[in-house]
């Protein structure tokens, strides 16, 4: 018999971003498909693995399994969220990885990174919602945080609301504004857009969408700053007072279930007996299904949160794995040559 020989390909950012991976419209469309196929019944999705090792700041790391039934595809996200990186150590506080296997041998077939993905998935959760209850019309949006999912969430939100010209950001620092303001400007140039000074009110006041992409844990968005008929986007943990999801015409959620139990400001609501199941209006896949209407007149106030659901992410990374598949990125790796036993020189190298 040949020999047992297993590859696998690594896909880093770089050779993601220059395949044309980085395409919000797909994440938003790959998105909608599977928040369809998850309710029919074609998608298998575990409870994830949370190791958290700082309370106070919710450092921690998650193992995300998914698998893809029709595609005949298992993925799993590895990701870390360490919100004090930026501060202490000046890098990014969110990284992951992610595997995909086969499941006609079981065989793993790509590695890459899942920095790229996560933070679309979170921007294309948050366009899906908008799609359905952001009015039409929305044409200014404001921002409390300037990192990367702020961004993210801009081109995203830009991708199904593209009748938005005005952006106002506001940060801890105004040179994280004056970050993102440079950064987005030359990606959305006919979009105008306002530094806020790290006024929090300034970035909210007169919105028409509003999203926090914060990772402070504390109650820093007021229910006095929010005019009728905004949308907004919840991302983080706790970064909203009670006040405002109190005033809400709706509230909508990726999957209230996998909500309710984390440390979001719904779930810390639910926890204290502040928010019952029956105040939440509907989760995300009713709406793509058309089980239940979306925004229905221009005065809701809409409140949407995202937990972030994995078989999404993996989606869209199998996905980005069929396009950058077959072109000339990424390197392939041999895992193993041949079956342990069958090794030429396995004698020389065993220990006992």
């Amino acid at each position: 018999m040949g020999r047992k020989s297993i590859y696998i390909d690594f896909f880093s950012q770089e050779d993601l971003i220059k395949a044309g991976c980085f395409n919000l419209k797909m994440a938003v469309s790959v998105t909608k498909k599977a928040l369809v196929d998850n309710q029919q019944g074609k998608v298998l999705f575990p409870d994830k693995i949370v190791q958290i090792f700082d309370k106070e700041t919710q450092s921690r790391i998650n193992c995300l399994p998914a698998t893809l039934l029709n595609e005949k595809i298992c993925g799993m996200k590895w990701v870390s969220v360490f919100p004090q990186n930026p501060v202490k150590f000046g890098k990014q506080n969110l990284t992951a990885v992610i595997l995909l296997s086969e499941i006609e041998t079981g065989f793993p077939i790509a590695v890459m990174d899942g920095t790229l993905c996560s933070n679309m998935r979170v921007g294309a959760v948050g366009a899906v919602a908008a799609e359905y209850l952001a009015k039409e019309d929305s044409e200014t949006i404001g921002f409390i945080g300037a990192g990367e999912q702020a961004r993210m969430h801009l081109l995203a939100m830009k991708s199904v609301r593209p009748a938005l010209k005005i952006c106002k950001v506001a940060s801890k620092f105004e040179a994280e504004e004056e970050k993102f303001i440079y950064d987005m400007s030359k990606v959305i140039p006919d979009m105008e857009f306002k530094k806020c000074s790290t006024n929090l009110a300034d970035a909210i006041i007169d919105s028409d969408i509003i999203v926090t992409a914060t990772s402070a844990q504390a109650p820093l968005l007021k229910a006095e700053w929010i005019k009728e008929g905004v949308f907004y986007s919840h991302i983080g943990g706790w970064e909203d007072e009670y006040a405002v999801a109190k005033k809400a015409s709706k509230i909508v959620c990726d999957e209230w279930n996998a909500v309710k139990h984390r440390t979001q400001t719904l779930s810390r609501m639910y926890r204290d007996k502040e928010l019952s199941d029956t105040d939440i209006y509907a989760d995300l896949h009713e709406l793509v299904m058309n089980k239940k209407p979306g925004r229905e007149n221009d005065k809701e106030f809409i409140y949407f949160n995202a937990v972030g659901l994995s078989y999404i992410d993996i989606s869209i990374a199998y996905e980005m794995y069929k396009t950058v598949s077959g072109k000339s990125y990424g390197v392939k790796l041999q895992m193993q040559d041949d079956m342990i036993f069958n090794k030429d020189d396995l004698l020389k190298h065993i220990k006992i």
